[in-house]
């Protein structure tokens, strides 16, 4: 059972099949998908919760969800990005709002169109307790869909962030024609990045280097179907950020994400130059010639321990 917020678009999944608005017409979803606008009805009956809605929107659900659900009932975030205001990650506020109840996340390089179209993906589930890890994971595999487990929970939720800010900087890199080696050049910096402040907050490297990491990056970085990629190409044609959010039909968590991870890089003493450099863009009237500039001026140390670009 799905919960939707509109009305219009439960009926398209029931009677149509589809979800035209975000998949468009072409993706034929499951007869047995069924989908409700009821939020009770959705809760009742679920004895797994999949969480897909925005960040800004997350805590507001879970809010509602605490009124219905049975206990104990697991809640699996697909959401890749930070509360603002607390910086939390979403399994933190699961823990929060629905003590009790085992929380987790599933992520990887999943463009939701591809994975609908049935091409092969993967993604990683990241729970504490791994025995919970490998049932679950039972559910979302099939055989084009593989499902792997890991109990770096701090580690896929920040790369899962982290990775939307790195995806703006590429985008703008494809606005001003930058080249095929200076792309794999900010998307191999923008990994070390994202490995050092997760580490930081005590996840583990090689998750990185993994489905979350380094997997999602790519895909976001170089998919013409990624909103971030999009969010920074648009900046890079002189477009204001209100303006860019505004023509969207869905969320680019990085637009959001870029200001917490620099408050995480103060916090943690760390230089991070890609995420800086996006955050000026986003949030203090830099241009994107302005970010290439201040990368371009960062003097290059040690590959692994050097704190520049």
């Amino acid at each position: 059972m799905q919960w939707v917020r509109s009305d219009e678009t439960a009926t398209d999944i029931n009677e149509n099949h589809r979800n035209s608005r975000y998949l468009g017409d072409e993706v034929v979803l499951p007869e047995s998908l069924r989908a409700t606008h009821d939020f009770s009805e959705a809760a009742n009956c679920a004895d797994v919760i999949v969480m897909g809605v925005p960040s800004h929107g997350f805590r507001g659900v879970l809010q509602e969800l605490a009124k219905e659900l049975r206990p104990w009932v697991p809640v699996v975030s697909l959401v890749k990005g930070l509360e603002q205001g607390t910086n939390m990650r979403m399994s933190q506020i699961v823990d929060e709002v629905l003590p009790g109840h085992p929380a987790g996340i599933l992520a990887g390089p999943n463009i939701a169109r591809e994975v609908a179209e049935g091409y092969a993906a993967a993604a990683v589930l990241a729970m504490p307790d791994q025995h919970l890890a490998a049932k679950l994971a039972e559910l979302f595999r099939t055989k084009r869909f593989r499902t792997y487990t890991t109990d770096d929970v701090i580690g896929v939720e920040m790369a899962g962030a982290l990775k939307n800010v790195y995806a703006i900087s590429v985008g703008m890199g494809y606005s001003l024609g930058i080249g095929e080696n200076t792309r794999a050049m900010v998307m191999a910096r923008a990994v070390r990045e994202m490995s050092k402040l997760g580490e930081a907050m005590g996840g583990h490297r090689d998750t990185f280097a993994g489905l979350a990491g380094m997997g999602d990056l790519i895909v976001t970085c170089t998919s013409q179907r990624s909103r971030n990629r999009h969010v920074g190409e648009q900046l890079g044609q002189g477009k204001k950020i209100d303006e860019i959010i505004a023509s969207m039909n869905q969320v680019a968590e990085g637009v959001k994400a870029a200001s917490v991870i620099m408050e995480f890089a103060e916090k943690y003493g760390l230089n991070m130059p890609i995420a800086r450099e996006v955050d000026r863009v986003l949030n203090h009237g830099a241009t994107v010639e302005d970010a290439y500039r201040g990368l371009a001026a960062e003097k290059p140390g040690h590959e692994v321990h050097g704190s520049g670009f």
